[in-house]
């Protein structure tokens, strides 16, 4: 690796660059809760139509990290940029026209149980579109719904008669709704077996494909990180560590990396995929 990789390996964000082609940028960024601090002078830069793989130990602060991003979550000191606007103390209506470019797919779904799916789809077209014709509505949700990889029954069904894979699937539907840009996925396959999370990854590879999407995944499971992320970005210590490619990463000498791709289940998983390869060629 050379001197210029390896620095912006390890200090993303720490020079100028077109902005353009970073939809996402973090810099200095301090949250925290009362007196416990979870981010200090924390750096990050996302890349216009990569899938960016978020991990870290538990408390880290991987949600409240997209939350801060996405406006959700207050900061005490630091810059969050949005495709070139600051969400940082903005208020909510001023900079609507940045935030109906993002999705956002919550852990465990969010959705609203007392909604079809459909329902729950048509919810943000009638945040920033309050104009639509309802029948014009109600077809744009259908086509989220398939797009997603739902059956067309599943518009009319309400969240507590899906299953899990189902609920990711159906809240995926609900982010897609305004064909957003950006689109941020937290833990999407926590809780499912692991054919529905490969599914599930294939869908967030195609999707990034076929309709030029930035993606900000936050995940634990290593089978996401090899399948489709381009790149990965390692939170601790308060900050953002490291990011780079698998291989980039493995290069580096903190203890937690090493801990986290070399040890039991990181060996496992990079066994498993050497098997595949063989069995491929």
């Amino acid at each position: 690796m050379s001197e210029h990789d390896h620095q912006d390996q390890q200090q993303p964000g720490r020079h100028e660059r077109f902005r353009g082609d970073y939809p996402i940028v973090v810099s200095g960024l301090r949250t925290q809760f009362g007196e416990h601090v979870v981010h200090d002078d924390l750096d990050l830069e996302v890349r216009r139509g990569e899938i960016i793989g978020v991990v870290g130990g538990s408390g880290t602060g991987k949600s409240v990290l997209m939350r801060a991003i996405i406006g959700l979550q207050g900061v005490a000191a630091g810059d969050v940029e949005v495709f070139g606007k600051s969400i940082t103390g903005a208020d909510p209506d001023e900079h609507i026209g940045v935030r109906n470019r993002w999705g956002v797919l919550f852990q465990g779904g969010a959705l609203f149980s007392t909604l079809t799916v459909g329902e729950n789809v048509e919810v943000p077209l009638k945040q920033f579109y309050p104009d639509i014709d309802d029948e014009l509505r109600r077809e744009i949700a259908r086509y989220k719904v398939l797009l997603s990889g739902l059956p067309e029954d599943a518009v009319s069904k309400y969240p507590s008669e899906l299953s899990g894979g189902m609920k990711k699937r159906a809240g995926l539907a609900r982010a897609l709704a305004l064909d957003p840009e950006l689109l941020f996925l937290d833990e999407p396959t926590a809780g499912l077996d692991p054919i529905g999370a490969a599914k599930f990854d294939s869908l967030t590879k195609e999707l990034q494909e076929t309709l030029g999407l930035t993606v900000f995944l936050i995940t634990h499971d290593l089978d996401t990180l090899y399948e489709i992320c381009d790149r990965v970005a390692v939170l601790a210590d308060k900050k953002v560590i490291a990011v780079g490619t698998i291989p980039e990463l493995l290069e580096t000498d903190h203890p937690w990396i090493d801990e986290y791709f070399n040890g039991p289940r990181g060996r496992a998983v990079l066994a498993s995929r050497e098997r595949e390869r063989a069995k491929s060629t």
